[in-house]
């Protein structure tokens, strides 16, 4: 196959991928890649792209980390359901969620009902590699981040699994992440 040809179809499956009406909710464990993915997946489909935990952070006044030491675990996901409600309402094209929102039944119930889904799902060594770059998740401090990643990987798989697409990403470049995602979006019209 050509590369013009390559290159057609590829701007097919992108038009018809834009066609979806609905804010796309990428899902997925923390170091899963749902903020670099999604702005490129943004930048790809011409739309506009927002964190959900960055949003929460500003309104709040206070990092992830700070909320979760101060208030605990049940009102931050209080607060993160009423943050991805909102950002929903407010039409945003792709929106990156924390690891643990969709978790929760209510807000997989809102993303579900109101937005498109997109598991993001790699391995574990990945999983421990990408997020041992950065100190900042709350729930990696308190013992052996492999053995909590593999632990959180197996309980929150299930509600993953209700994603309406699931993309497996790996170790591989996001760019060809974003075209997996792309394809099926197109698909799933």
């Amino acid at each position: 196959m050509s590369n013009a040809h390559t290159s057609h179809d590829m701007a097919d499956t992108v038009r018809s991928a834009r066609k979806i009406d609905r804010p796309l909710v990428l899902v997925g464990l923390m170091g899963v890649g749902k903020t670099s993915i999604g702005r490129r997946l943004a930048a790809a489909l011409d739309r506009d792209f927002i964190d959900a935990d960055e949003e929460i952070e500003r309104a709040a006044d206070r990092t992830v980390a700070e909320i979760f030491e101060a208030h605990g675990e049940a009102y931050f996901r209080d607060g993160e359901r009423r943050v991805i409600a909102r950002l929903m309402d407010e039409g945003h094209g792709v929106i990156a969620t924390g690891g643990g929102a969709f978790i929760d039944a209510e807000t997989r119930a809102l993303v579900l009902e109101r937005g498109l889904a997109v598991w993001l799902d790699c391995d574990l060594d990945t999983l421990v590699e990408r997020t041992s770059r950065k100190n900042t998740r709350p729930l990696l401090k308190t013992g052996d981040p492999r053995q909590i990643l593999r632990d959180l990987k197996e309980q929150r798989s299930p509600a993953y699994a209700q994603a309406q697409i699931h993309v497996v990403t790996d170790g591989g470049p996001h760019d060809v992440a974003v075209a997996r995602i792309i394809q099926e979006l197109a698909q799933w019209q």
